[in-house]
Formats: structure tokens, sequence, C-alpha cells
């Protein structure tokens, strides 16, 4: 095989062309480490590489694989994880000026169980600052760029594992999913991306967003490439009090048994009426459900709640938690973090105990009226994102103000699986979800796998060329307007950021006010009507449960 095609290999095939010793794991490793050195400058990928160890690790797999000690599919095969897993001896920043120092002496579960599986770390890849809002450009490292055309975003927040796996930069890299990170950023940049089963994959040493919601997963190539790195991965972890206990299924031994006799739901108003959508998304979603009829599924349309009622329920609940966890640091040093994660965070000292409450109980409703839906259909059929914009015309507001694909299913804790299903006239990808049951992670992959063969669309890829720059941008420092905000509002976010204990410089303050009338209007669009007995998300559900 020639330096060339190295890059364009899927984890299936590497790993096949080691177990065969047509290659050599320090050959591939060799190869995939000078393509990132190539085209770090226009992409900023990684923040921290480890190089160096990586080519002694390379050595060290060929020799064992050669004296026929192969430990699976991922032994010798390079690996790079968001910036927010825990390397023990390495750099592991968030992406944030707050943490620019530290070096944990651990590693995190799923770090460790790709070493035992025999794969080598290549490094670190960027993110959004603690995996939570951006793109930023006031962060001490750039923020990652789009391969197909690098004016435009990554999706986030696993931005530079998307990035890596579509440029071939490694075959393997893990990301996180809170509202949609890991398959937000795969569909924007045409690559498969698994949010597992809340707790099927172990959350042990990666800097949490939010606990309730927090999932960690692969981005890879193909559905097969996800499969295979989510069996060295999940399983239970007693370091993870949400990790299940319950055996993991095999999911690789039937991902080609394809689609036939398969129940799919089409959840259309999601890209249809729930938000606005590129104009080709749709006649790609069309085609999409045409190839899993052709397929021999049996498909029909399916209504669920409006996507605005998941996002108030999640936001609610998931910023009151990562404001808990940063408050510290947002007291000490509230300039020290980006705009953009401020813009965010910051609103949660405005939710009471009551409305996390509310909205853990709302959830509890969510995923107790998904079992008739689970009971109707083997999978769901959404979309995921639409084309990618340019970069600098990123909307601090429109956290608050955009209904999202992916929230949905981190609420419902359903595995959910982004891929390709298409792209623009002017080239940029275009991504559907296919969703699960809980604890259905193999049925999932298997559809997409089947998908994947019939259409084709993963074997795109985007044309670049080495040592090249970056595309221009322009991007805009974000100025808040509070000129139409409430005098009482603003006495609102004032008084609540006090009681908090937040001492907020004046253009901070502004930032707060300026995102005030969102947040609130978020909570308070969560009903009230609870009878006293009903229960929230949080209490013990066994194993395999929703």
């Amino acid at each position: 095989m020639s330096t060339q095609e190295l890059h364009d290999l899927t984890l299936a095939q590497a790993s096949e062309a080691i177990a065969k010793q047509e290659l050599s794991p320090l050959e591939y490793t060799d190869a995939l480490i000078a393509r990132s050195e190539a085209l770090q400058l226009q992409l900023n990928t990684f923040i921290t590489t480890t190089f160096d160890t990586a080519r002694v690790a390379a050595k060290t797999a060929a020799e064992e694989i050669s004296k026929g000690n192969r430990r699976g599919p991922l032994h010798g095969i390079p690996f790079a994880v968001k910036d927010i897993y825990d390397t023990a001896g390495i750099l592991t920043t968030g992406h944030s000026r707050t943490c620019i120092d530290r070096v944990p002496d651990k590693d995190a579960t799923c770090v460790a169980r790709l070493h035992a599986a025999g794969a080598i770390l290549t490094g670190k890849l960027a993110t959004h600052e603690f995996a939570h809002g951006g793109p930023s450009f006031d962060l001490p490292w750039p923020p990652a760029r789009n391969p197909w055309n690098t004016a435009h975003f990554t999706g986030g927040s696993s931005s530079g594992s998307a990035a890596a796996a579509v440029a071939g930069l490694v075959p393997i890299t893990l990301g996180s999913d809170t509202g949609g990170s890991i398959r937000g950023p795969a569909g924007l940049c045409g690559v498969a991306g698994m949010k597992p089963t809340y707790g099927l994959v172990s959350r042990a040493g990666v800097m949490p967003n939010s606990f309730t919601y927090d999932h960690c997963g692969p981005l890879a190539r193909t559905a097969e490439d996800c499969a295979l790195i989510l069996a060295a991965i999940a399983g239970h972890d007693p370091s993870d009090p949400a990790s299940s206990p319950a055996p993991v299924a095999d999911l690789t031994g039937n991902i080609t048994g394809g689609v036939k006799g398969l129940r799919i739901g089409v959840i259309r108003h999601f890209w249809e009426t729930d938000q606005s959508s590129h104009p080709q998304l749709a006649p790609a979603m069309e085609s999409a459900i045409d190839a899993f009829q052709s397929l021999g599924a049996t498909v029909e349309t399916l209504t669920v709640r409006p996507m605005q009622h998941y996002l108030d329920v999640k936001i609610v609940t998931a910023e009151s938690e990562l404001f808990s966890i940063h408050l510290n640091e947002l007291r000490a040093r509230p300039e020290a973090f980006g705009q953009d994660f401020r813009a965010r965070a910051l609103a949660a000292c405005l939710f009471s105990a009551e409305d996390y409450v509310r909205a853990s109980r709302c959830r509890r409703v969510i995923t107790t009226e998904m079992q008739d839906i689970y009971a109707r259909y083997d999978l769901l059929l959404t979309a995921n994102n639409s084309a990618a914009s340019r970069i600098d015309q990123h909307n601090m507001l429109s956290f608050w103000t955009s209904a999202s694909l992916t929230t949905p299913f981190d609420v419902t804790g359903a595995p959910a699986l982004a891929m390709p299903c298409g792209f623009t006239t002017d080239g940029l990808p275009l991504s559907l979800q296919l969703v699960g049951r809980p604890f259905d992670d193999a049925l999932v992959l298997r559809a997409g796998c089947a998908f994947e063969r019939e259409t084709g669309y993963w074997t795109a890829r985007p044309k670049l060329v080495p040592h090249a720059e970056a595309a221009p941008v322009d991007p805009k420092t974000w100025i808040p307007d509070t000129s139409e905000v409430t005098p009482s509002v603003r006495a609102y976010a004032e008084n609540a950021a006090r009681h908090a204990g937040l001492t907020l410089p004046d253009s901070i303050m502004e930032e707060l006010v300026a995102v005030a009338p969102y947040a609130l209007a978020m909570a308070g669009r969560l009903p009230r009507q609870h009878a006293q007995a009903d229960e929230v998300s949080s209490v013990f559900l066994p194993a395999g449960s929703a």
C-alpha cells in the first residue's frame, strides 16, 4: 500500500491489513502522523500531539503482532481523543484557559480500554470550552475547521474529533454528547458518530458537562468502525456511578445483518416544521427513506413532541449542573472563560431549584411515553443537521433561540447514530440519525451499516492540500444587546448573580442580562401540572430500562 492510500482506509480495512501483516502498525502510524502534521495549519485539529510515544507504541505493536500476539481488531491502530478525556501525564485542558496547564495522573476509563486493546494514542483533539459553547476565537487554541471547506464550522463540541476522522488523521476518535456534541460534528463533517445508550460507556475520567446527559462515544469513518470502537470501550465501570451493570451485547457479530423486516418510524416534523432546514436536506431525507424501504424495512411517519420541549428540559437541567461544576472558577475569574461559554453557563444562576426539579419530572414523563414508541418501532429515523455554516457567522444567541435535532435523544438516553445522507450542491455533507431502543445499540449500528453499503455516501473524501492555510474568516466579538430587556428582568439577573456569589465586570453582566429573557422563557415553558407523587428522572431504573 502506498502512503497516499493509508489515510483513506477505514478502521475495519486497516485492522484487516494489520491482522494479515500486509500493513505494519509503524508504517501506518508514521503515515498518519505525517498527514496530521501536513494538515494541522489549516484544520487546527490537535491541541496536544503525542507523536513520539505513538511511534514507540507502534513499534511494540508491530513486534507483538508479528509474534502472533494480536490483541484484537484495534491492535496497532492510531487513535486520538477529545481534550476532555484524561490522559496520564499528558496535558488535558478542556480547551479552556482555566486548565491550560492541567496534567492528570490517570487515564480516563475509555482511554485505558483503548490502550488495553492495543490502540496507539497520537494526541488530544480540539473541542469547545469544556465541551460547551463555541466556536470560540477568544481561547488559547483556535477552533477546528471543517475539512470540506475550512471557512465553515465543524459543529460542536467534538469538533477536532470529527475533523480528524474525515480528514484521515486517525481512524479512531472519541467524543462526548450532551446535547448533540458527537452527532452534530459527525453530521457537519460527513462521518459516522455514535451516541451510545446512557450508561453503556463509562464517563470516568472525562471532564463533566452534565451528569444527567453526558455520553461518551466514537466518531469514525463508518458505522462498522464505530461498532468496533464501541465494542472496546463499552461495559460496566464501578468508577462511574451511572455505568450500567448489564452485559454488553455483541456489537459487531451481526453488523452486516441488514434491516429487512424492521419497523422504522420517521420523525418528519423535526426537519419539516420544527426548525428551518437547508433546502436540500428534505430531498436527501426522502432518498434515505426510499433506501431503507428498498432494503426491506417497513417505514411510516411518527409524531413525537416538538423539539423545543426536549430542549427546554435539557437546558434547564444541564446548564444548572454545568454552572455548579464551574461555579468556583466563575466566582474567582469569570473573564478567564470564553465569551460563548459564559453566555450559556452564567444564565443558570437564573434557574430555581423548583425549575430544576420540574425539568427532571418532565424528563421522566418523556422517557415513560417513549416506551409505547419503542414497542411499535425497532428504529426511529430523522434528520441530524443541515449543512455547515461559515464559522465566522456563529450567533451566540442561537443556543437559546434554536431547537436542536439531536437533543431529544440525549433526553431519552437512547442510542443514536449520525451518518451522511448526501451533499449540498456546494459540497457540504448532509446527515441523518438512526435511533434505537435503550441498549439496542447493536441494531442501530447494523442498520447504519446497511444504509452505508446501499448508498456509499461515506466513501466521499474532502480534497485537502498539504501545508495549506485555513481559509480566511472574520469572526466578530459579540456585543450584547440589552436595549429591550425590561428593568424587572435586569434586576432579576443582577440579583441572581449576586445571590450565586458572582462578582461580574459590567461587560460580563451585560452578557448575562442579554440572555436572561431567553433562559427565563425556557424555564417558564416547562409544565407545572405534576401530581404530588410524580417522580423525577433520577430515580433508580433497572439495567436495560429507558
